[in-house]
């Protein structure tokens, strides 16, 4: 799919507010409703807009611990990767997991209600699994920025004209 000035002010709008009722994103965008409701549903049918989310409060619900997992597997163990993406996908308390570079081979974002839940996280099941070999935590003190739901597009990118013109 092609994006024209008017789609990427579609995603920057609905990015910021994805509450916005399709007339007010029209108006924003200068857009018949009809029109823009069908460039939003061809954003959606192109995978560019994947869903839409209610962003909670995870220390207002309770969840008051927050920590950055690096994790090294034994590359000894056979088919150490997949059994470790099957297992990591069943943990709730694993909110996010990237495979990296580095001295590590996994970086978790894990959030738990405790200090004593994410303590049995890490010695009842992280590690337990098949093949570990180091694991390092990282308790978040304070989050500065956190925009993780959000790219970092916005209307001053869209006066620049596409490269190649």
């Amino acid at each position: 799919m092609q994006l024209d000035v008017i789609d990427m002010r579609i995603l920057v709008a609905l990015q910021h507010n994805g509450r916005l009722s399709n007339q007010d994103l029209a108006d924003r965008i200068a857009l018949s409703p009809s029109a823009c409701l069908r460039r939003v549903r061809a954003l959606e049918d192109h995978g560019l807009i994947r869903g839409y989310h209610a962003l909670l409060d995870a220390r207002k619900l309770g969840f008051e611990l927050e920590a950055v997992v690096h994790v090294t597997l034994d590359r000894e163990e056979e088919d150490w990767h997949n059994k470790f993406n099957e297992q990591i996908r069943v943990f709730d308390e694993v909110t996010t997991a990237y495979v990296v570079s580095g001295p590590c081979n996994y970086v978790l974002h894990v959030r738990t209600r405790t200090l004593a839940e994410f303590s049995r996280f890490i010695i009842d099941k992280l590690n337990k699994l098949p093949g570990m070999r180091d694991i390092c935590s990282y308790i978040v003190m304070e989050t500065i920025k956190s925009t993780t739901l959000r790219l970092p597009i916005d209307d001053s990118q869209l006066v620049r004209p596409p490269p190649g013109l």
